[in-house]
């Protein structure tokens, strides 16, 4: 019996309780700020995007069997990425030094 799916929203939400899983193991790990979005995303940039004919059995096994080093860097690694900056425009300095 093949499953199809209408579209993507269909297929994370078949994929979830893998993805729920592998947070679990991932907690158990100490890597409990690593989501199950970015366990989607690493996977659907870095591996599915690439693949062809892809079957749910491939996408749940590549789910269980992530290396948990892996996801680990790449979520360290958007992290990085996107600090958030200190926005310096927006205060005045007489703000700052308000008389008391």
């Amino acid at each position: 019996m093949d499953i199809e799916f209408n579209d993507v929203k269909q297929l994370y939400k078949r994929l979830t309780p893998a993805l729920n899983a592998k947070v679990t193991e991932l907690k158990r790990n100490d890597l409990d700020y690593i989501k199950k979005e970015d366990i989607w995303n690493y996977l659907k940039i870095n591996k599915w995007s690439k693949a062809n004919n892809l079957l749910l059995y491939q996408m749940v096994d590549d789910i269980l069997n992530l290396d948990c080093d892996v996801i680990d860097g790449y979520v360290k690694e958007r992290i990085r990425k996107n600090v958030i900056k200190a926005n310096l425009n927006d205060m005045k300095w007489d703000d700052l030094n308000e008389k008391k």
